[in-house]
């Protein structure tokens, strides 16, 4: 089986690394999509979905250095949704995108589109800490 997603977005916050006690570094940070559409009674709609995204190894790395708040960044790589009720017993989601590839968009300044990709084989990875 085979599953991959690709979203285009703007980082919610800044992204936030830290390090496994293996020493493999680790980057998350939060991507809303926004969708606008007109409806059928020719009225503007809009909605947005949040995705949690985590980058491994030097994939984190790079998305540590270079995302920031506010930044358009397409994610590509597998999804895993969660569901849950919250204490109020409100059902509650959550769609979690393990990054694969990461193509940082728009820009710091006059930087160019800076594209990263990280593939099974690499040197940096490891088979026993997900990508």
């Amino acid at each position: 089986m085979f599953q991959r997603i690709v979203i285009v977005g703007n980082l919610g916050s800044d992204p936030e690394m830290r390090f496994t006690p293996s020493g493999v570094p680790v980057t998350s940070f939060s991507v809303a999509v926004n969708r606008r559409w007109t409806d059928s009674n020719g009225e503007q709609r809009e909605k947005t979905t949040w995705f949690r995204v985590t980058a491994w190894r030097k994939l984190a790395e790079l998305c540590n250095q270079y995302l920031s708040k506010g930044r358009l960044v397409l994610v590509e790589g597998e999804i895993d949704a969660s569901a849950w009720l919250d204490n109020q017993g409100n059902p509650r989601a959550t769609l979690e995108l393990t990054a694969r590839n990461v193509r940082f968009l728009g820009g710091r300044g006059d930087r160019s589109e800076i594209a990263t990709s990280v593939e099974p084989g690499d040197d940096f990875l490891n088979d026993d800490v997900p990508f």
